[in-house]
């Protein structure tokens, strides 16, 4: 790999046509306390990472108020505001954070997701917010009254795009009647890929993939560790490589709060798998 590495060597990619990003983003989920709860153990390293993140050519990051609760976006602003003009911040609303050893409860209601909202726009500091994605279908609420919410949002000029996350392809077509999705987040990775359909329909429709947990255990693979010594780099570089080499609809975003590993996870659009390498890991 090059000595110098930078984000727009994994190229870019355009969200909703009119949002050009490079095609390695950052999770900002990690920044947070312990289980994705509370304050960080330090702070300032937690903005030093978004600040290293930035100058290594990343720009585009995803939060969601439920990270902390609130606290991710709340360091994200600390650490970056005034904003880069390039800068793309998705936030995500419609789950709810209560506790380490309690589930992220679904609250798809309209008038929460409204407040979460406006919630993420006075934390992050935006008059509008990029894009945003509905956290997760809430099976109390029909799902048109959760995208409507969004969509009421958008009208008012408080969201420029919007996406969902942790949805089948009915969920998709239902959310797709009543305004334009540019983007889908659900997980996926080696050892995950039930979303192996979605990641096509989203290249055949022009719409961004975003996985979340994209890398999963990638040292306990033989296959990626073969590859990982051939290649000179990491197991978790030659993971997040697949993935942009898997669709040019993919935008990864792997979260962390460590400088080291955020720049081991850029420097990982530098390695260039060949058709066969990717062809193995898919049909591994």
């Amino acid at each position: 790999m090059p000595d110098t590495v930078h984000a727009s060597m994994a190229g870019t990619i355009d969200i909703g046509g009119d949002l050009t990003v490079n095609r390695l983003g950052f999770g900002a989920m990690r920044i947070t306390g312990p289980d994705i709860l509370g304050e960080p153990r330090d702070r300032e390293r937690a903005k030093a990472t978004l600040r290293r993140a930035v100058e290594l050519g990343v720009n585009f990051i995803d939060t969601a108020d439920s990270y902390g609760p609130e606290v991710s976006e709340e360091i994200i602003r600390e650490a970056l505001h005034p904003y880069p003009e390039d800068l793309v911040i998705a936030t995500k609303g419609g789950l709810v954070r209560r506790g380490s050893e309690a589930p992220w409860p679904a609250d798809g209601r309209p008038e929460h997701l409204v407040a979460a909202c406006e919630g993420s726009l006075r934390r992050l500091g935006l008059e509008r917010i990029p894009l945003y994605q509905h956290h997760r279908p809430d099976p109390a609420v029909p799902y048109e009254d959760s995208i409507g919410a969004l969509v009421t949002l958008k009208e008012q000029g408080k969201i420029r795009h919007i996406g969902v996350s942790n949805v089948d392809e009915r969920q998709l077509r239902t959310a797709q009647r009543l305004t334009p999705v540019v983007s889908i987040q659900n997980r996926y990775n080696v050892d995950d890929r039930r979303s192996e359909s979605l990641v096509d329909l989203c290249e055949q429709e022009a719409l961004t993939f975003l996985p979340w947990a994209p890398i999963h255990d990638p040292e306990a693979d033989p296959l990626i560790a073969e590859l990982a010594r051939r290649h000179g780099a990491t197991p978790r570089q030659i993971v997040l490589a697949w993935l942009l080499a898997r669709s040019p609809s993919i935008l990864p975003i792997p979260g962390t709060g460590s400088v080291a590993h955020l720049e081991e996870n850029v420097a990982a659009a530098a390695v260039e798998l060949t058709p066969d390498e990717v062809a193995a890991i898919r049909q591994s």
